[in-house]
């Protein structure tokens, strides 16, 4: 599956990933290969991405995710209190 993580400021992170979860607003959603397309709210919290034996956590504020065919869009807000460390998000 193809991710992206994407702000306002531009993109944050981009790779392939074998399962993806999520702290969406009802809780947390994981996602593989084949999901049903999907939009969903996300609350603060720590987006994990695996690809072969490896994971790597962000560290997010609010946002939404969009799950279209094997593509993963993660939107989130860098405006604020919440602003990203982008040389954080790099050394994950």
């Amino acid at each position: 599956m193809r991710v992206d993580i994407v702000a306002r400021s531009g993109e944050l992170w981009s790779g392939e990933a074998d399962f993806v979860a999520v702290p969406a607003f009802e809780g947390e959603i994981g996602i593989l290969t084949g999901r049903e397309p999907l939009l969903a709210v996300l609350r603060p919290g720590t987006v994990r991405v695996g690809s072969k034996g490896t994971e790597n956590s962000f560290e997010i504020p609010q946002g939404f995710v969009v799950v279209d065919e094997d593509v993963i869009t993660i939107v989130v807000d860098d405006s604020g209190e919440n602003i990203l460390n982008l040389e954080e998000l790099g050394q994950n």
